[in-house]
């Protein structure tokens, strides 16, 4: 296998990882949500930090090995 078909089927697990996380955790404390008439802001602030905690510690795996 070559070096470019390791990096699609490391980028494949990391975004179903990250798809589990997210319907696992979903909207966490601390994520900001505001609605005002018909008007919705969500920004996922925890969500997108445990993120990339985890995203960082499986690319450090990856490189490791």
């Amino acid at each position: 296998m070559t070096g470019f078909g390791k990096i699609f089927i490391v980028i494949g697990i990391v975004f179903i990882v990250i798809g589990l996380l997210w319907s696992i955790f979903g909207k966490l404390p601390g994520d900001i949500n505001f609605k005002k008439g018909n008007v919705t802001f969500y920004f996922p602030i925890m969500t997108s930090i445990i993120a990339s905690i985890i995203l960082s510690l499986i690319f450090y795996l990856i490189r490791k090995f």
